[in-house]
């Protein structure tokens, strides 16, 4: 299992809580789902855009606030490489190499790479995506040279907790990792987890394991019965949070998982019922005994820049997600403008 602590984290004295004789140490985990550098965010940045103009200083302060940042990178980094030749593939994502700074100036501390656009541009994209990850002092996980590199876990050391993060996508299948060729790390959902994941998931050093993965159909408005299977399934084989991405649109929390943490930054807006341009920050307290709380900070997704959400927007927000929620019995409080949903 590869290890790092990102460099561009702003050390932070983590909370303790006392629970009878022991103190146990709480971290602050961020977590945000598609993050969209390509597209038209790509264009802005190529056109010259700062790479610190794509998020509001209100959300690099909630980040920072955190001991460390996930997040999923919905496109490759690079400026090489050919477009994917899969019949009838819509969309090809990719962001210019600045757009890493972008990522720094966040202090994000792991990136997934496993969804459907990081082969977007082939494997020469894909590579180049890990090297500039790599320059930067981001870990990633979720994709590698090879099979086995791809379906690593990446372990962190956060305030003295030993995290382990796990990341896979359910599509597409021609993306995924052989033992002779770079890739994703990608599995078939439909006859249950395979015997890879379960053991990523169980690895006996680890405090607590975080799995990330890029599931179901986009612009679902709740979990398909396969997505919320295969939760059950994560969490039986050990995982102590899931969270996942891939609908464009946040989804509710049932559990310790949460099923879709929506998109973080975008240069689009579609589906006005679903309204994929209003969004949520996680900020999960987490500690070597599972979950505690876990905060959404409502955000505007502007073109190519997010924002905090405003009144009106974050009142849609917190409707939303206090629905999403319900529909699995969680309840949902408000706190300092935030929603906050707590385990104990």
């Amino acid at each position: 299992m590869s290890s790092c602590l990102s460099p561009a984290r702003r050390p932070r004295e983590p909370g303790r809580e006392d629970r009878g004789n022991l103190a146990l140490v709480t971290i602050q985990l961020a977590l945000a789902g598609d993050t969209m550098l390509g597209r038209s965010v790509g264009d802005a940045l190529r056109a010259g855009a700062g790479p610190r103009s794509l998020f509001s200083a209100g959300v690099v302060d909630a980040v920072h606030e955190a001991d460390a940042f996930v997040l999923n990178l919905e496109c490759c980094i690079s400026d090489r490489g050919r477009p994917w030749p899969a019949p009838g593939k819509p969309f090809f994502f990719r962001a210019p190499p600045v757009a890493v700074e972008a990522l720094r100036h966040l202090g994000v501390t792991v990136v997934t790479l496993a969804n459907n656009h990081a082969l977007d541009f082939g494997d020469e994209a894909l590579m180049d995506t890990m090297a500039h990850l790599e320059a930067a002092g981001i870990a990633l996980v979720g994709a590698g040279s090879n099979e086995q590199a791809a379906r690593q876990p990446v372990a962190l050391e956060v305030g003295g907790l030993h995290l382990a993060i796990v990341a896979f996508t359910d599509h597409p299948a021609d993306f995924a990792a052989t033992k002779h060729r770079p890739g994703v790390a990608f599995a078939d959902l439909v006859e249950g987890l395979p015997a890879w994941l379960t053991d990523a998931i169980g690895h006996p050093a680890a405090d607590a394991v975080l799995v990330t993965p890029h599931w179901g159909p986009n612009m679902s408005p709740d979990p398909v019965p396969r997505v919320r299977s295969a939760a059950r399934s994560l969490i039986d084989a050990g995982a102590t949070v899931v969270a996942g991405h891939s609908a464009h649109v946040f989804h509710g929390v049932q559990g310790r998982v949460l099923y879709d943490l929506g998109d973080f930054i975008d240069g689009y807006a579609t589906e006005p019922d679903l309204r994929n341009d209003q969004g949520l920050l996680f900020v999960l307290g987490l500690d070597d005994q599972g979950p505690v709380r876990v905060e959404g900070v409502p955000l505007r997704l502007e073109f190519c820049h997010t924002r905090l959400a405003e009144r009106d927007e974050a009142a849609w927000i917190e409707r939303r997600f206090r629905e999403a929620c319900a529909a699995f019995d969680t309840d949902v409080a408000v706190a300092n403008g935030r929603l906050v949903v707590t385990w104990r």
